[in-house]
Protein backbone atom coordinates (compact mmCIF):
# COMPACT_ATOMS: atom_id res chain seq x y z
CA UNK A 1 0.00 0.00 0.00
CA UNK A 2 1.16 3.49 -0.61
CA UNK A 3 1.85 5.94 2.52
CA UNK A 4 -0.77 8.40 1.32
CA UNK A 5 -3.42 5.31 1.07
CA UNK A 6 -2.40 4.20 4.64
CA UNK A 7 -2.98 7.43 6.16
CA UNK A 8 -6.13 8.40 4.40
CA UNK A 9 -7.41 4.57 5.67
CA UNK A 10 -6.07 6.11 9.13
CA UNK A 11 -7.82 9.14 9.34
CA UNK A 12 -11.24 7.32 8.28
CA UNK A 13 -10.62 4.71 11.20
CA UNK A 14 -10.25 7.59 13.52
CA UNK A 15 -13.54 9.78 12.84
CA UNK A 16 -14.59 6.28 13.69
CA UNK A 17 -13.62 6.34 17.34
CA UNK A 18 -16.47 6.65 20.23
CA UNK A 19 -14.80 7.60 23.04
CA UNK A 20 -15.84 4.33 24.52
CA UNK A 21 -12.89 1.89 25.32
CA UNK A 22 -14.32 -1.18 24.85
CA UNK A 23 -15.99 0.11 21.21
CA UNK A 24 -12.70 1.40 20.66
CA UNK A 25 -10.38 -1.60 21.05
CA UNK A 26 -10.91 -3.23 17.71
CA UNK A 27 -10.31 0.30 15.73
CA UNK A 28 -7.47 1.33 18.01
CA UNK A 29 -5.74 -1.96 16.99
CA UNK A 30 -5.99 -1.13 13.67
CA UNK A 31 -4.69 2.49 14.19
CA UNK A 32 -1.94 1.15 15.56
CA UNK A 33 -1.25 -1.42 13.00
CA UNK A 34 -1.50 1.38 10.37
CA UNK A 35 0.78 3.60 12.30
CA UNK A 36 3.29 1.31 12.81
CA UNK A 37 3.21 0.22 8.80
CA UNK A 38 3.44 4.44 8.01
CA UNK A 39 6.52 4.85 10.17
CA UNK A 40 8.38 1.84 9.13
CA UNK A 41 8.52 0.69 13.09
CA UNK A 42 8.22 -2.82 14.19
CA UNK A 43 8.74 -4.79 17.49
CA UNK A 44 12.23 -5.29 18.54
CA UNK A 45 13.94 -8.64 17.92
CA UNK A 46 10.61 -9.83 15.53
CA UNK A 47 9.81 -10.32 11.72
CA UNK A 48 5.89 -9.95 12.43
CA UNK A 49 4.19 -6.80 12.81
CA UNK A 50 2.35 -5.93 15.79
CA UNK A 51 2.71 -9.58 17.53
CA UNK A 52 5.88 -8.36 19.77
CA UNK A 53 4.36 -6.25 21.70
CA UNK A 54 0.75 -7.79 22.08
CA UNK A 55 -1.55 -5.46 20.73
Amino acid sequence: MEKEQLINELEELQGKLTGDMFQDMEIKDQIHNLEMKINGVKPMDTHIDCVGCGS
